[in-house]
């Protein structure tokens, strides 16, 4: 049981306190409730773009990183589709650093064009070298555009394409900014070797004297249910021939995202899964092949991809893939099977949350789901998933008509 103290401040920042006094250590996190899904079709990446800014300099503090490091601490950050998550994490007796630096960083960024035309410089490097140069670097911006048609999951989180950051300008910026990055749409958890007044006393502080902002009303689109199976054939300078299959799932919140999520620990969870079993061990038609899902807040995708061996033809792959499907989708999982599974994604979860960081980052994340003890709660809904849960949710989720195909041929 992962034991929590929550308040809320005046501006509406939403502050958790988890003590843990066997550490000498302490983490503050900031989570933010905004990911590229939030962003203009038009201007994309820019979620992403200021997980970069972020570190380059706030109003008043000029360099993040000397501080950070005299106090003997450690931060980095990370965006999804979903959110955007920032965290420190020092000596606990150093602890106040740690406010001092992300609330300036809340208050307001330096907005400074060097920094705009250096983080721009950084973002586009990376760009170019994880998504255009890289082999099977493009096939997430594929799989997204073909899967959805008018939800924002449509493009990456580096952004659709290139362009929407080269062209990015300051005032742009600075309206992103003050639109999202504020307290009313914020979570911050201290966890670690801290007493909660402590902690509650330091956000005032420290946060407290922020404006609220405007609480930010997300308005997105609804993926439509697909009503016809989509397939995509691509060619590229790579190693191996690869197929994707992807399909629509439930949303985070919904009881079906735990049977999805034992599905794909059935299908592809490792050299034990079936997946790996038949088509890799046994028929050798893949070198590797996995199955996993997104884990995206609104509703995602179940993903199975996989290299296959050289000779193979991606007909004869595919068909061995839905033949797999198929068992998923007719027979009932066996009970030890089932048991196996939810052992393993027990056991990940609790070796998960042994680290106090990830502690602290899940339950800023649970908050913004819409309640941080869904923390302790979530064991309990996988474990009464059973057999005619994942064969229903298998029948619904894998049904021909919500299937994505992408056939990656290498070129000859």
């Amino acid at each position: 049981m992962i034991q929590f103290h929550k308040t809320q401040l005046g501006n509406g920042l939403r502050v958790l306190v988890h003590p843990d006094p066997s550490t000498p250590m302490a983490v503050l996190d900031v989570i933010y409730d905004v990911g590229a899904k939030d962003e203009n079709p038009l201007k994309t990446g820019f979620a992403h773009l200021f997980e970069h800014l972020m570190f380059g300099g706030s109003v008043n503090i000029e360099d993040f990183e000397t501080p950070l490091q005299l106090a003997g601490g450690e931060n980095n950050a990370f965006t999804t589709n979903d959110l955007t998550n920032y965290y420190i994490q020092l000596p606990a007796e150093n602890i106040e650093t740690a406010f001092w630096l992300e609330s300036d960083r809340m208050l307001s960024l330096a907005f400074s064009k060097k920094s705009l035309e250096v983080q721009r410089k950084v973002v586009c490097e990376e760009f170019k070298e994880h998504y255009i140069n890289k082999p099977y670097g493009d096939v997430w911006f594929k799989i997204r555009e073909l899967a959805y048609t008018v939800h924002p999951y449509k493009w990456m989180t580096i952004g659709k394409e290139l362009s929407h950051i080269e062209n990015a300008q300051l005032t742009d910026v600075k309206e992103f900014f003050f639109k999202h990055y504020r307290p009313v749409n914020a979570v911050v958890v201290i966890a670690g070797n801290i007493q909660p007044e402590q902690g509650f006393q330091l956000a005032e502080k420290w946060f407290g004297p922020i404006p609220k902002g405007e609480k930010y009303i997300r308005n997105l689109p609804v993926e439509p249910g697909q009503k016809a199976a989509r397939k995509l054939e691509v060619k590229g300078d790579v190693p191996l021939d690869a197929l994707y299959k992807f399909y629509h799932m439930s949303n985070r919140t919904d009881d079906r995202y735990y049977s999805t999520d034992l599905i794909t620990e059935v299908l592809g969870g490792g050299g034990s899964s079936r997946l790996h079993q038949v088509l890799v061990k046994e028929k050798k038609l893949f070198s590797n092949i996995e199955c996993y899902h997104t884990g995206s807040v609104d509703a995602g995708l179940a993903v199975i991809e996989g290299k296959l061996i050289k000779g193979v033809k991606l007909e004869d792959a595919d068909q061995a893939v839905d033949d797999e499907i198929k068992k998923m989708k007719n027979e009932k999982v066996e009970s030890k099977e089932l048991t196996k599974v939810k052992n393993k994604t027990e056991s990940a979860i609790l070796f998960e949350d042994m680290s106090v960081m990830n502690r602290a980052t899940n339950l800023a994340m649970y908050e913004l789901l819409g309640d941080a003890n869904m923390m302790n709660t979530e064991l309990e809904k996988y474990q009464s998933v059973t057999a005619e849960n994942i064969l229903s949710t298998s029948q619904e989720v894998f049904d021909d008509k919500n299937s994505n195909t992408i056939y990656y041929h290498r070129n000859n």
